[in-house]
């Protein structure tokens, strides 16, 4: 190992020459190039594809780019023998570069987090200080609490940014000239898995940390639940302040029991009940804060209500969650409770996120496209009971049945959809066979969502709500979750106007 990579633990230490090979140019890869081109470091990008704007750009920075299959250590890539690999989160631990560089080469392995840790002193707070980072990870509900912890933190005064794993990479957040107070960084299960290879003498210690819940996803790229596992729990590693968890979640609280942190870090629960000392929760519609006063065992502070909530559209368990988290978060910064109230009412979820779509004739159709794995899917269902469910895509190697079993015979129709249906057909026939179940066919990707809307148009009655909540990923049928639950909507839109088409044969499984 390169003794020289312990030194490189600001923006001004000597980068110039340092062999990196970036794998990957996404938007995260392009980050990593473009910041270690402009420390000065000898960079080479290896991908198997790239944008029209990254492959012109990537020499314009001066780095080398080689595009094409990566099924093996390119030639290139060894010849060049880097002291440092930063991979982009997309290439797991089973991958043939991966391996490559963990066993057979000396380069270090590295994660945009950690470089981005490492430099995060380019632009300092007038105290000449970098500022405070913000973890946030979790199976599901992660962007949602990392906008709305920003969002609070600007409220109440403060420099904030949302950044990592939401679509800003946390590179171009340190390299931002404006500075900030804090960086609210959503970080991935891929990400916090590069964190947790770092041999490296200077440890992330983050301000506050939380990992909202834990559910089986992304098996195939982990290799094992327990994998996945731990990687999480890699959030709370170093946390200085404030250790975030779940109450309900036993998981969280053991990942934040077993944590390594800074001597004084504090464990403060979130959860809908009633808090005890050290909590957020709800006492009957008040919203409270029972972790950041002086006297929290026997007083509380009020945030807001859920009287609010509902008005705002956050009123649903899981947004509660959400929204407890992100209080404690900002709280651990001395966000006023003032401040966190106003934030809430003005704040809106993003598109595709348990989204209104229309209500027709009585019939509320909801996008909650992002739900990709089951447990997201289960907070819809629960929010929306007796909904007409629209559930199938890319499973991921996740199994439907405990969620099937435990809430699928309370649904008052399926509408199937994906490459996977007969995996979830069968899982419907063992534990809920009274529920009406049809199937689309597979067909053109713009075919499938206007005859998913024209089965549950059929189906529906006044009162129902058709859910798209598909617990599953949306490659094998569409682009992204956004592109399926674009098409969600406009074949509802178009089915309310009258000008929907026929499309795919369907057929009552």
């Amino acid at each position: 190992m390169n003794t020289r990579l312990d030194e490189l633990t600001s923006w001004h230490a000597a980068w110039r020459g340092l062999k990196v090979a970036v794998l990957g140019l996404s938007v995260t890869g392009f980050s990593v190039a473009d910041t270690l081109t402009e420390l000065g470091a000898d960079v080479y990008v290896f991908s198997e594809g790239a944008s029209s704007e990254h492959r012109t750009l990537i020499p314009v920075i001066g780095a080398r780019l080689l595009i094409g299959p990566l099924e093996q250590a390119p030639e290139e890539l060894v010849a060049f023998s880097p002291d440092v690999v930063v991979a982009s989160p997309g290439f797991s631990p089973q991958h043939p570069v991966i391996r490559w560089v963990r066993e057979e080469s000396d380069a270090a392995l590295w994660g945009d987090i950690e470089l981005a840790w490492r430099v995060r002193d380019k632009v300092v707070r007038n105290d000449g200080s970098a500022a405070d980072w913000v973890f946030i990870t979790g199976t599901n509900g992660k962007t949602t609490t990392t906008q709305l912890t920003a969002t609070m933190m600007v409220e109440g005064g403060l420099r904030a940014a949302p950044c990592g794993n939401i679509g800003v990479p946390v590179l171009d957040a340190v390299r931002d000239p404006a500075g900030f107070d804090a960086l609210v960084i959503e970080v991935s299960s891929h990400q916090l898995w590069y964190l947790q290879q770092s041999t490296s003498a200077e440890a992330i210690t983050p301000y506050a940390s939380v990992c909202l819940n834990l559910a089986d996803d992304h098996l195939v790229w982990h290799g094992s639940r327990d994998a996945y596992r731990d990687a999480k729990a890699i959030v709370y590693r170093g946390t200085r302040v404030a250790c975030v968890y779940n109450k309900s979640d036993a998981a969280t609280m053991a990942m934040v029991e077993e944590a390594d942190v800074v001597e004084g870090a504090r464990a403060i629960g979130f959860g809908l009940g009633v808090p005890g000392p050290s909590d957020l929760g709800i006492v009957d519609d008040i919203v409270v804060d029972r972790a950041f006063l002086d006297d929290r065992r026997t007083s509380a502070l009020e945030l807001t209500t859920v009287t609010a909530l509902h008005e705002a559209g956050l009123a649903a368990p899981h947004m509660v969650s959400n929204i407890l988290a992100a209080a404690a978060l900002a709280r651990s910064l001395h966000v006023a409770p003032a401040a966190i109230a106003k934030a809430v009412a003005s704040f809106r979820l993003d598109s595709h996120r348990i989204e209104i779509v229309a209500t027709h004739e009585g019939v509320v159709w909801v996008d909650d496209s992002k739900a990709t794995n089951p447990h997201a899917a289960r907070s819809s269902l629960q929010a929306f009971p007796d909904a007409i469910w629209v559930v199938g895509g890319d499973l991921k190697g996740i199994d439907l049945d405990p969620l099937i079993a435990d809430i699928g015979g309370r649904v008052r129709a399926t509408v199937v959809i994906g490459t996977e249906r007969s995996t979830i057909t069968a899982a419907f026939r063992r534990h809920a066979p009274q529920v009406p179940l049809y199937e689309v066919e597979p067909g053109h990707t713009e075919e499938v969502m206007v005859r998913v809307v024209e089965l549950a148009a059929e189906i529906a009655r006044a009162g129902d709500t058709v859910l798209l909540a598909p617990a599953a990923a949306s490659f094998d049928q569409f682009t992204s979750y956004e592109d399926r639950g674009r098409r969600f909507a406009e074949a509802v839109q178009d089915w309310i106007s009258g000008e929907s088409s026929r499309g795919t044969d369907t057929h009552e499984a």
